[in-house]
């Protein structure tokens, strides 16, 4: 966790994301920011800007590390806009600045992040996203979550107690 003892957690998902999806984020985003917690995300559409304005509107911060050089593109919900200029490679800073990830629903970048995450030793929690498998893997390294409350719930089973 953060020096603060605030948790960053990392929403990922679609940017051409469905009306779930968005939803969803949404009310991640801000039942996430009223527990305290700061969100990182792709800083971009879909499931990055849904969960971006939850954030928002629970009062909280979201600090989105975008793929281009500059800040144009990025959510207008945001607190904070970060310009790498790497492209799709800044799915690994997402999964690195996060304690934890939740994955809503996704697409390939979605996949590579929670890849990423997962190689890292950050735990991942899915709602509606990618199911991973091997034949010599025991079972599917992703934390189930039916509802973002019940995401909430795993965070903090995970992470130990935050926020109210």
């Amino acid at each position: 966790m953060s020096a603060t003892g605030a948790p960053y957690v990392a929403v990922i998902g679609a940017s051409a994301a469905t009306e779930w999806e968005v939803a969803t984020a949404e009310r991640l985003g801000r039942l996430l920011a009223e527990a305290g917690c700061v969100v990182v995300c792709g800083g971009l559409g879909g499931v990055m800007d849904a969960a971006a304005r939850g954030v928002e509107a629970g009062g909280g911060v979201c600090v989105g590390i975008l793929p281009g050089e500059d800040r144009s593109g990025a959510s207008p919900h945001l607190t904070v806009a970060i310009a790498t200029g790497f492209g799709e490679a800044r799915n690994a800073i997402v999964a690195r600045s996060a304690d934890a990830v939740v994955a809503v629903g996704g697409e390939y970048g979605t996949l590579s992040e929670i890849a990423l995450a997962l190689k890292m030793g950050t735990p991942v929690i899915g709602l509606g996203t990618w199911e991973l498998g091997r034949d010599d893997l025991a079972r599917d390294p992703i934390v189930r979550a039916e509802t973002p409350e019940e995401v909430l719930e795993h965070l903090r089973a995970i992470l130990g107690p935050f926020g109210p």
